[in-house]
C-alpha cells in the first residue's frame, strides 16, 4: 500500500501569510497533497509542485473553468456543509446535498470531508466512501475506535484519509488494525512535526526483509569484467548497502563504501555492486540488471537488520576491473554466487561482521536475501528456471 500525507491549509489556518508558511514547510518536507480553499489553488501552484485538493461547494470546478482559474487535482465537499456539521445531516441520506454532489459522477467533487461528531457521522462517512475517491475523516477528540470502524467497513473503493495533528497520531493511523488508513490529513504549523509525519509515512511504506545465512564455499580470482559502482543521491549509514547477485533467488548484502581506507577516502553514497550482468533489488520488490541502471532510477537500500528505504541513482560508473567469484551455500544445499571486484574496499556482511571481500574465506557465513521463483524482466514469476 502506498501511503500519503495531506496537509490542511485552508482559511481555518489563518490569513494567506500563515497558510503560505505552512504550505512551504510542507513542500520542503515532501508532503503529497495540500488541501486548501478553491481560491488558493493558483497560489499553491506558484509555490511548488504538489498535488492540490480544494474544498468545494460542488460548483468550484465549474467556476474555475468559467473564470479560467487553475483547477485543483481533486475537489472535496463537506466544508461548510453536512460533512463538518455546519448543515444538519438529513434523516435520509438520499436527500444529502454533499452525497448528491458526489453521485453526479462528474468532476465537481472527487472527495468527501467528514468530521466524526457521532455515530451518525460515521455512517455518513461510510455512505460517502461508496462514491468518493478520497474520504477524509476527522475526529474531534482523536480516538482510534471510529477509525477502526471505518477501516473495517470501508473497502478499496476509496482512499481513507485520517485527520491527525502530530506524527505520533499519524503513526497510529497508519498502523490501526494492522491495515491502517491510506493517508493522513495533518493539521499543524510546526515544520518539525510536518517533517516527522513525512518520515512516519516513509517508515510505513518500507519493506522489511528477512535474511538467511549462506556458507562461503568458493572465493576465486576470475578475469576482469565490467564492474558497476552505483552512486546514489543519498548518504548511507555504516550498516547499509544493497542486495546484488548473479542469481535472482539469492542476493548478497554488499556494504556501502562508508569505511575509511588507507588507500581511498570513504564514499558513503556508493555501493561497488559487482559486474554488469548482476541483479540489484529495487524498491518495488523487483530487480534490475546493474547494466540497466542510470541516473534518476531508484534502488533499494537495506541495512543489516533488513530495514529498507529507496535511494535515487545519481551516477553509474562502469569500469573494467579484476573480479572475485564468490559461491555460497544454504543449509538445504542450494548454491548462489556473484562476481565482486577484487578490492579491499568492497565489504560484505558476515557472521563476524563487516568483512572485505579480499579477506573472505571458505567457511565464512554471508548474509543473503533469499527469494524463491524466477525473474522475467525483473518481475518474479512462477516458472522453472536453472541458474548456474
Amino acid at each position: 500500500m502506498t501511503r500519503s500525507v495531506w496537509l490542511k491549509a485552508d482559511d481555518a489556518v489563518g490569513d494567506w501569510d500563515d497558510r503560505r508558511k505552512r504550505i512551504t514547510a510542507g513542500l520542503e518536507a515532501g508532503v503529497d497533497w495540500v488541501l486548501v480553499d478553491a481560491a488558493d489553488v493558483g497560489r499553491v501552484r506558484e509555490l511548488g509542485d504538489v498535488n492540490v485538493a480544494a474544498f468545494s461547494d460542488g460548483d468550484a470546478q465549474v467556476i474555475d473553468e468559467a473564470e479560467e482559474r487553475p483547477a485543483a487535482d481533486a475537489y472535496v465537499v463537506g466544508k461548510d456543509g453536512e460533512g463538518d456539521g455546519t448543515v444538519d445531516l438529513p434523516n435520509d441520506f438520499s436527500g444529502s446535498a454533499d452525497l448528491t454532489t458526489l453521485r453526479r459522477g462528474d468532476d465537481r467533487a472527487d472527495g468527501a470531508y467528514v468530521r466524526i461528531l457521532s455515530e451518525e457521522y460515521e455512517a455518513f462517512a461510510e455512505e460517502a466512501a461508496e462514491e468518493a475517491d478520497y474520504t477524509i475523516v476527522v475526529g474531534e477528540d482523536w480516538t482510534i475506535i471510529p477509525l477502526e470502524n471505518l477501516i473495517a467497513r470501508i473497502g478499496d473503493e476509496t482512499e481513507l484519509v485520517a485527520g491527525v495533528t502530530s506524527a505520533d497520531e499519524a503513526k497510529t493511523a497508519f498502523e490501526t488494525l494492522e491495515i491502517g488508513s491510506d493517508a493522513v490529513l495533518l493539521d499543524t504549523d510546526d515544520p518539525d512535526e510536518i517533517r516527522r509525519t513525512v518520515e512516519v509515512r516513509d517508515e510505513a511504506e518500507r519493506e522489511q526483509l528477512e535474511f538467511e545465512w549462506a556458507e562461503v564455499k568458493t572465493v576465486e580470482r576470475t578475469g576482469s569484467a565490467d564492474r558497476v559502482c552505483v552512486d546514489t543521491g543519498s548518504l548511507m549509514d555504516h550498516d547499509e548497502g544493497m542486495l546484488v547477485g548473479s542469481m535472482s533467488r539469492g542476493l548478497f548484502f554488499v556494504h556501502a563504501e562508508t569505511a575509511e581506507s588507507p588507500y581511498v577516502a570513504s564514499r558513503p553514497f556508493r555501493v561497488n555492486a559487482g559486474a554488469v550482468h548482476a541483479y540489484v533489488r529495487t524498491p518495488d520488490g523487483g530487480t534490475k540488471y546493474l547494466s540497466e541502471l542510470q541516473s534518476g532510477d531508484t534502488v533499494q537500500v537495506v541495512d543489516t537488520e533488513g530495514h529498507t528505504r529507496e535511494a535515487t541513482v545519481g551516477r553509474v560508473k562502469i569500469e573494467k576491473r579484476p573480479m572475485f567469484r564468490v559461491v555460497a551455500e544454504f543449509e538445504d544445499g542450494d548454491r548462489v554466487e556473484t562476481l565482486l571486484q577484487n578490492a579491499e574496499t568492497i565489504k560484505v556482511a558476515t557472521g563476524e561482521g563487516r568483512k572485505a571481500v579480499t579477506d573472505l574465506e571458505a567457511g565464512d557465513d554471508l548474509r543473503v536475501y533469499r527469494e524463491g521463483g524466477a525473474r522475467h524482466f525483473g518481475e518474479a514469476v512462477e516458472e522453472s528456471i536453472i541458474e548456474k
